[in-house]
């Protein structure tokens, strides 16, 4: 606690291809400047689904909490963070659909990135190729992609055409991450996305996974927007 204000707490929101463990490499370093922090496990079924997960979680810390979403997260807190309890949203190389838009909609405007000719369809969910790993998570060693592999979450193959109620990014205060390497989600889908919404910006040269491959990078981004909304939530809530 800074100047008798309490810090926000932070809930991390996964992508496809993952699960709450994407963010292992954070929590620890929050935790021990005493954050409350929780990372959701959701089952990539329903962009609906998922909220609802999320705004759970909302419920297993104190408020106002902060919602950090990488990739497909971005939807997730898009539409989780209309709740009262969220008091900003942090982006990550990630998606932020508008009220009249799909995630798949959204990435049809831009150029098709590498990612997706190393998937394949089985038992109804998209699952990334041994492949795919370069184009996911190519900054990482060769170890680590190994891991990135063995524990990814293949989504319900048609997550990105669910859409889920709330655009959050239109009142709550945002931050985003640009991955300028990224072949997974357009970087200009990104930068496009943190300009619409009128977010804090930064750029990074890395892979889709900033969170793994330049911890620190994020984790001071996350700083600073707990230090922007620390205080009061009515103080917060709206741009």
């Amino acid at each position: 606690m800074e100047n008798g204000k309490k810090k926000p707490s932070i809930v991390f929101c996964h992508g496809i291809w993952a699960d709450g463990s994407c963010w292992s490499k954070l929590i620890p370093t929050l935790q021990e400047e005493g954050y409350e922090v929780i990372a959701c496990q959701y089952t990539l079924q329903t962009v609906a689904e998922d909220v609802d997960i999320v705004k759970g979680s909302l419920g297993r810390v104190s408020s106002p909490a902060i919602l950090v979403g990488h990739s497909y997260g971005g939807a997730v807190i898009t539409a989780a963070g209309v709740d009262d309890r969220v008091a900003g949203l942090i982006y990550i190389a990630a998606l932020w659909p508008d009220s009249d838009e799909t995630s798949q909609m959204q990435q049809d405007k831009y150029p098709r990135t590498d990612i997706f000719a190393n998937v394949e369809v089985a038992d109804g969910r998209a699952w990334m190729k041994h492949s795919g790993t370069q184009f996911f998570a190519g900054d990482l060693s060769a170890e680590e992609q190994a891991l990135v592999w063995a524990t990814h979450f293949a989504p319900n193959v048609n997550l990105f055409n669910t859409t889920a109620h709330g655009t959050a990014w239109k009142t709550k205060p945002s931050w985003y991450i640009v991955a300028t390497n990224d072949k997974t989600v357009h970087p200009q889908l990104q930068r496009d996305g943190a300009k619409k919404m009128g977010a804090s910006t930064f750029e990074v040269a890395s892979s889709h996974v900033p969170m793994l491959s330049k911890p620190e990078f994020v984790l001071d981004v996350i700083r600073k927007a707990a230090m922007s909304v620390q205080g009061s939530p009515k103080q917060v809530l709206s741009k």
